[in-house]
């Protein structure tokens, strides 16, 4: 079942269990890819409906949008609010790639250093060129680009 279409038959399952938390999240996905959809049309036709890729990478982006807000409320002492952006955030990673640990982000990017043979944090552009396309949805850039600068000290 494609991304979107599991999201509709979410979004239904929700509405009719009353769950609220998950229908306004569900809600908030679907239309975002619908934004993401309307932006598109312009340049690929007016029929244009996102393929899972587009999809996943519209959902991965809410999700980042989602962790910074958790960080932004816990510096600011709102830990509820915090906690309810957690929860909401578990909802959304269901529709993300499972992500991978920290020790095999490592070994991919330790093999791109030895393949560029990158020696400084000057190189780190290459090897984020190399990384990022093989671990795309299934690594937080930031996580990445943490392991990638450890790695080159």
């Amino acid at each position: 079942m494609a991304i979107r279409e599991r999201i509709v038959a979410d979004l239904t399952a929700a509405m009719k269990a009353k769950d609220t938390q998950r229908l306004g999240v569900v809600r908030m996905l679907k239309s975002r890819i619908m934004e993401a959809e309307v932006e598109h049309r312009g340049r690929k036709g007016p029929d244009y409906v996102l393929e899972d890729p587009e999809c996943l990478a519209v959902i991965a982006t809410y999700a980042k949008q989602r962790r910074d807000s958790i960080e932004a409320y816990r510096k600011g002492g709102k830990e509820d609010l915090a906690t309810k952006e957690e929860a909401e955030l578990g909802i959304i990673q269901q529709y993300l790639p499972a992500q991978m640990s920290e020790d095999e982000v490592r070994r991919i990017v330790a093999a791109a250093i030895a393949e560029t043979r990158a020696t400084s944090a000057k190189e780190m552009g290459a090897i984020m060129k190399i990384v990022m396309p093989k671990l795309k949805g299934e690594a937080d850039g930031a996580v990445v680009n943490r392991i990638v600068r450890e790695l080159l000290v």
